[in-house]
């Protein structure tokens, strides 16, 4: 049973994790893989408002999807876009990645090969994840213009049969240490976190919510 400090604590890492970025008009859409099916949608979604003339959907099988998934990610997330009414023709896969930074790694690499110089992107991700992903993406695409969103839902409403609360908190606080440990190592920019959050942070791992750290 998740507390009703625990929520209060994980709600501020939530909006922490948010870059309440706008949506501009971009050469593509690029959504990253993960086990929430409902980022699919809101990529296919913002495709089908004419945000963007070309979707791309990157993610092979992560720690969330290996053994638990029989398709890459990209694969599953493009039907879940076609289902919805994205033409084939619209859509892009890289399903290989198994990361973050391979996600991005592996999407400069297939646009390369596809001879597509694209400028401007709207990166699409959970909700927990928009600011590490920008952190990432800017690491190894600096030049490029990027806004990023996630599935427009309030982090009550976030939580489902197949990412319950408990595990939604656990995340929530391996992400934030993430944003410090992967920006000390090199592998994405550095992102400011104030003293509050980092203290919300120490709260919750003595509070027991420490399964999705970095050991």
């Amino acid at each position: 049973m998740v507390s009703d400090k625990a929520i209060i604590l994980a709600k501020k890492i939530w909006d922490y994790h948010h870059l309440n970025h706008g949506i501009e008009k971009s050469d593509c859409i690029l959504v990253l893989g993960s086990h929430d099916l409902r980022v699919a949608e809101r990529g296919a979604e913002l495709y089908l408002q004419g945000w963007a003339p070309l979707l791309i959907f990157s993610g092979g099988l992560g720690n969330f999807t290996k053994g638990a998934w029989d398709e890459p990610e990209a694969d599953k997330f493009a039907s879940v876009a076609m289902k919805m009414g994205v033409p084939k023709d619209a859509i892009l896969t890289e399903n290989k990645s198994t990361n973050t930074g391979e996600n991005i790694l592996f999407t400069k690499e297939l646009l390369q090969q596809k001879k597509l110089d694209l400028y401007s992107f709207i990166l699409v991700q959970k909700p927990y994840m928009e600011r590490r992903s920008y952190a990432v993406f800017k690491k190894h695409l600096p030049d490029k213009k990027v806004c990023v969103t996630s599935p427009q839902i309030h982090f009550d409403k976030y939580p489902n049969k197949d990412i319950p609360l408990e595990k939604v908190i656990h995340i929530l606080v391996g992400d934030l240490q993430r944003i410090k440990l992967y920006a000390e190592k090199g592998f994405q920019i550095p992102q400011k976190i104030p003293k509050n959050i980092w203290q919300v942070y120490e709260q919750l791992i003595i509070m027991g919510y420490n399964k999705h750290l970095v050991k």
